[in-house]
């Protein structure tokens, strides 16, 4: 084994997140952890590194010479030195003969007998193309000036260095909190590719569902307390898990049931002077504790209201936007529909996040205009978070907004017990939110951003820190959610799940509207691999002449996905139309009624757009049977 833990044990005062749990890894296994925000995966993450003790005499053990590369949630690095610096900054002797030899380069220092040993340790090590293999990495992650100090970079830039350092030392156990974060969707899948290749032993703390099935071949979660162990990918982690938990509340029912005749057996006050009563005894007090399992779980619930949204939402026409003459957006125009879902894909520092606050109205273009309907109700959740008070209690957030929250049934909620919905026990209701985990600061600002009864929610990078299972109810919201998403992410179980239509930023602020999740874009670039990849700009009228009259024409890929895709919109908005007029014919309100009757009138409209779309392209697409 190449790592053994026993009886490791943390706690916040009084609260205890685990004790007494035992952990073991074998070399060359890939091991995903997962846990709700806030049970303990990073504090027992530091434990196995090595960054702190367990509590009551828990023990980790290593085996012999192995080198730990540790990736902490936040970044640990000198802010006064440059990236390079930081990339170097491991103690292994990998490390150190790198910066012995480039120090001698610089001085050089090419005569001396320090230069001749370095430079056999170099050989020795196998350490010649090391230079190259720095830039490949940093380049691929988007660091590229490797002697800028480290102090100048983005929160985001700072993450992607520190994974580059514990990538490049090569270690024998990578261990990484959430390494997916601030990277994009084409790193990413690098980062896959290169786990994927080492030979190393691997465990990480991830969101990223697709990532995890991608690397991993274990996953562990952390729940109650303990460790269950589960072999195999995300989904058999699921299906195993339902099992585990309809087993365990048949036992402890069970165990309730026995406990009511060893208790009449005890009250009796047996003496417990044979073996046999002994051991009857010590069986009490585990059935005990058996049948006083807590079986409850925070379950998440996302219930808040969503303002009407009218016919005119947002309207951008010719928008454009630049920075010290580099184009960052190439003019764009988009009329949004009710109901759209749209995601934006893009590299790091693309213009996936101006695009987002120019069309929230945040930020104005260089060019073009942005219009907003007049019953435009934007929710915006940006990369950057809670801005959190020093001191200031969670529910404080919420109550500054409102102490009575209406949700989507009419009723109201207090501001406590609204947080009560979203995870929050009454004890972290009224904790400094500086002390809650990240997941947790994040689950607090969402809450902030959806109780203010949004119709047009703009998403940016919504996954970063929340863990599956709140993902998993996030995702079940915004599925049913009534109003218009706009997501950055670059998780792409979530993207696919929820997104209909993408924004895909290309080189050079182009950006093209395509028809289809990204799964659907993947499959897009690989099926035109081999041809000239086409920028998106607008034909010339004589060259929609030409192209009309010299050949039939026929539904280009994006046109195809957009006929499928046509064919299940217009079945759900049918299905929604029939389901309120089915609700309408039961109620008694007149307000409520005619609530109701303007939604199904503007499904009614919608339904006529769509379905006049998907007769031109049916037109084309029988032409050509």
């Amino acid at each position: 084994m190449i790592i053994t833990a026993k009886n490791l044990t943390r706690s916040f005062g009084e609260r205890v997140l685990f004790s007494g749990i035992d952990f073991h890894l074998d070399q060359g296994d890939k091991v995903a952890l997962v846990a709700r925000n806030g049970t303990g995966k990073s504090s027992l993450m530091n434990i196995l590194a090595g960054k702190e003790p367990s509590e009551k005499g828990g023990v980790v053990q290593f085996q012999p010479g192995v080198r730990v590369g540790y990736l902490l949630q936040k970044e640990n690095l000198n802010p006064e030195v440059s990236i390079l610096d930081n990339v170097l900054s491991s103690n292994s002797i990998k490390m150190k003969t790198v910066r012995e030899y480039l120090r001698l380069q610089e001085l050089n220092d090419y005569t001396s007998d320090a230069f001749a040993e370095v430079s056999e340790l170099m050989e020795q090590h196998n350490l010649w193309d090391f230079q190259t293999q720095v830039s490949e990495i940093l380049s691929v992650l988007g660091i590229n000036d490797v002697q800028q100090k480290t102090s100048t970079l983005s929160g985001g830039q700072q993450k992607r260095v520190a994974l580059a350092s514990v990538l490049i030392d090569e270690p024998d156990l990578y261990i990484l909190d959430e390494p997916t974060n601030h990277l994009d969707l084409n790193m990413i899948q690098w980062l896959e590719n290169f786990l994927d290749r080492q030979k190393a032993t691997l465990l990480l703390v991830s969101h990223d569902r697709y990532f995890i099935d991608s690397v991993c071949n274990r996953i562990v979660e952390l729940d109650r307390g303990t460790l269950q162990n589960y072999r195999g990918n995300y989904a058999y982690y699921l299906e195993k898990k339902a099992e585990t938990e309809i087993a365990l509340s048949s036992t402890v029912d069970k165990a309730k049931n026995l406990l009511k005749t060893e208790l009449e057996w005890m009250r009796r006050q047996p003496k417990a002077r044979g073996t046999k009563q002994k051991a009857r005894i010590d069986s009490f007090y585990e059935l005990q504790d058996k049948a006083n399992t807590d079986l409850s779980t925070k379950e998440i619930q996302i219930s808040v209201q969503t303002s009407r949204l009218g016919k005119k939402i947002i309207e951008a026409s010719n928008i454009s936007i630049s920075f010290q003459e580099r184009e960052i957006l190439q003019p764009f125009s988009y009329i949004f529909e009710r109901f759209a879902k749209i995601g934006v894909v893009g590299n790091n520092g693309s213009g996936k996040s101006t695009l987002l606050k120019i069309l929230s109205g945040e930020l104005s273009p260089d060019t073009g205009s942005i219009v907003h309907g007049d019953t435009l109700n934007i929710g915006f959740y940006k990369q950057d978070g809670l801005k959190i008070v020093p001191g200031k209690r969670a529910i404080e957030y919420i109550t500054d907004i409102a102490e009575y929250i209406p949700l989507a049934d009419g009723s109201q909620l207090t501001a406590s017990m609204l947080m009560t919905q979203f995870g929050f026990s009454a004890k972290e209701q009224y904790a400094n939110a500086e002390v809650m985990s990240g997941g947790e600061q994040r689950r607090l600002y969402l809450l902030t951003i959806l109780m203010k009864n949004p119709n047009f929610l703009i998403l940016d990078e919504p996954t970063n820190d929340l863990d599956i299972q709140t993902l998993n109810v996030l995702e079940d919201f915004l599925q049913n959610f009534s109003g218009c998403l706009l997501i950055v992410s670059h998780d792409r179980y979530f993207m696919d799940r929820l997104v209909d239509h993408l924004f895909v930023i290309e080189e050079g602020g182009f950006i093209r509207d395509f028809p289809g999740n990204y799964t659907d874009y993947r499959e897009f670039l690989k099926a035109n691999k081999s041809t000239k990849k086409e920028e998106p700009q607008k034909k010339t009228q004589s060259t929609e002449k030409v192209s009309s009259a010299s050949e039939k024409k026929k539904l280009s890929y994006n046109e195809q996905k957009e006929y499928e895709s046509l064919t299940k919109e217009i079945e759900k908005l049918e299905s929604k139309k029939q389901e309120l007029e089915q609700k309408i014919s039961s109620l008694e309100d007149f307000q409520e009624i005619q609530k109701v009757s303007e939604e199904i009138q503007n499904i009614i409209e919608l339904i006529d757009e769509k379905t006049l779309r998907w007769l031109e392209l049916a037109e084309i697409a029988e032409t050509n049977e």
